[in-house]
């Protein structure tokens, strides 16, 4: 078994098709990856994929498989970073990862707390969905990132932040007239939901509607904020999102606060815990640090809004 096998099974599994994962994610023939995966069970013993009318599905083997199958080729990627790291000692590396949108919030601080290093590390600095960002730390490929906590990977998470959620419509929608907004006002409107990839998001926002008594059927779903605020103002729907996302919206879209007892969802640092980067240990160490200066430029952003306000 070589781990050409494994990366197409696991092609194949996420994507579901033989035909996508051919062309999408691995630029082969499909003939030439369905010989791999009939290689591959043969070797294995057992069925993995069964191929229907509606696709390919995972066989209760191929389930079982997949996980081990995940967790190996995390391994080796991670084992590929530490070599390539090793060989280049002259030059550290510290990559950082955010959750699209946060950096706007949280990169000023974190190089901040960088800035002795800069002379001699060099940082490098990305945004993704959640799962991406807790992928890339298992495999190696950042040393920390500011996002949800993903209960699939085995990383190390501290809490930095809460953020309330806002709903967000469109910049004519009757409800702008609110100063806040009561959960069921948001009952009977187009609603967007948070997709597969926002899952943590997901979670949170599903539990606050049931404890509110609210019964929403999703119209769409999305995964990023991008493409959340473009359905709110293209479908004239309505969401519910981190407060964080009020740095990104144009002019057709607007938010508002929620009124009671209004939802958060905590924003952690993730990282590995086998990571001995020194860079991290000292990025750790001043956490407390990092938390107070964004705090404090948050109430000075929100004194600045608030003299912007007042009548002269």
């Amino acid at each position: 078994m070589e781990l050409r096998h494994l990366r197409y099974f696991m092609a194949v599994a996420e994507t579901g098709s033989l035909t996508l994962a051919a062309e999408r994610r691995l630029h082969t023939s499909q003939p030439s990856l369905s010989r791999q995966i009939r290689d591959l069970e043969d070797q294995v013993g057992v069925e993995l994929l069964s191929r229907g009318a509606r696709g390919v599905e995972l066989t209760a083997a191929g389930r079982a498989f997949m996980d081990h199958a995940r967790l190996a080729l995390i391994q080796v990627d991670a084992a590929v970073e530490a070599a390539r790291r090793a060989a280049k000692p002259d030059k550290r590396r510290f990559a950082l990862g955010f959750l699209t949108g946060q950096e706007m919030t949280w990169l000023p601080a974190a190089m901040h707390i960088l800035s002795d290093e800069l002379p001699t590390v060099d940082v490098t600095v990305s945004s993704d969905y959640a799962p991406d960002l807790a992928e890339g730390l298992a495999r190696g490929r950042l040393d920390l990132a500011f996002l949800r906590a993903d209960p699939d990977f085995d990383l190390a998470y501290q809490v930095v932040g809460k953020e309330p959620l806002v709903v967000l419509m469109p910049s004519n929608h009757p409800l702008t007239s609110y100063d806040v907004i009561r959960p069921q006002q948001l009952a009977g409107e187009p609603f967007i939901a948070m997709g597969n990839k926002a899952k943590v998001l997901r979670a949170v926002i599903d539990a606050y509607l049931e404890r509110s008594g609210v019964q929403i059927t999703p119209t769409q779903d999305a995964d990023n904020p991008a493409m959340v605020i473009s359905l709110v103002a293209s479908m004239r729907g309505i969401t519910l999102i981190p407060a964080y996302v009020q740095n990104l919206m144009p002019w057709s879209v607007v938010s508002r606060p929620l009124d009671g007892d209004v939802p958060t969802i905590d924003l952690v640092i993730g990282y590995s815990k086998t990571n001995n980067s020194p860079v991290l240990k000292l990025f750790l160490s001043r956490l407390d640090e990092l938390i107070a200066l964004v705090s404090k430029r948050s109430v000075a952003a929100t004194m600045a809004d608030t003299v912007k306000l007042t009548p002269l």
